[in-house]
């Protein structure tokens, strides 16, 4: 099989298990938020393709419209800041470039980690006060440090950062949870995957699923 023939064939099978699981549940709050929403559905099956994990389709959360805010400033042309390098690497450049956008990573700066050790803080948070500065619109894709997510939320408390989106599925057990949790309490659109699971690679799909959507070679 070719590698095209490969992701269609997996996202064939994502669908199938999608539809076995939902049709399966009875329990009240056991329904996805998202079904029936073509963007936000695109984006959970993006998720589980790279994670191979359907429990995404309860803990996958969108709010203030997320989606679609995140959508229309990567098409408009903005600036995704990642936390991670491995989460700069695993967003498809030339597609980024062709919707007028593109993404940097700050965590490796020589400047960050003077601030993270003058601070007494970690390089993630330092690194989102280096983005705060930029004048570009802004898409966080958060998926490793809770810090940054905390510090993310105090900036966007505090009047000093309006992003238009911020993707926060930092992975992991110190923090995590809450850290995420107080993202949904802003009045900011957020991705957000709930509990404990998440990392780089998700951050990345994400931004992926915004990339690839509407396009008919790339759309689960």
């Amino acid at each position: 099989m070719t590698p095209e023939e490969i992701e269609v064939k997996s996202f064939e099978i994502i669908g199938d298990e999608l539809r076995r699981l939902r049709s399966g549940r009875f329990e009240p709050d056991g329904d996805s938020a998202i079904e029936g929403n073509p963007l936000e559905e695109t984006i959970l099956r993006r998720v589980i393709h790279a994670s191979a994990d359907f429990d995404y389709d309860r803990n996958l959360v969108f709010t203030h419209d997320a989606a679609n805010a995140a959508l229309n400033a990567v098409r408009k042309g903005c600036v995704i800041v990642t936390d991670t390098l491995m989460a700069l690497s695993g967003i498809n450049k030339r597609s980024l470039a062709a919707n007028g956008s593109r993404v940097l990573c700050f965590i490796a700066d020589e400047d960050v980690a003077r601030t993270a050790s003058v601070n007494r803080t970690t390089r993630s948070a330092a690194a989102v006060d280096k983005a705060a500065a930029l004048k570009d619109p802004l898409v966080f894709a958060v998926g490793n440090a809770p810090t940054a997510l905390l510090r993310i939320r105090d900036l966007v408390k505090e009047g000093a950062l309006k992003p238009e989106a911020v993707i926060g599925v930092p992975v992991g057990f110190v923090n995590v949870i809450e850290a995420k949790e107080a993202m949904l309490e802003l009045d900011i659109p957020c991705i957000i995957a709930r509990g404990r699971k998440g990392g780089s690679p998700i951050a990345a799909a994400i931004i992926n699923a915004l990339l690839y959507y509407g396009e008919p070679c790339r759309r689960p």
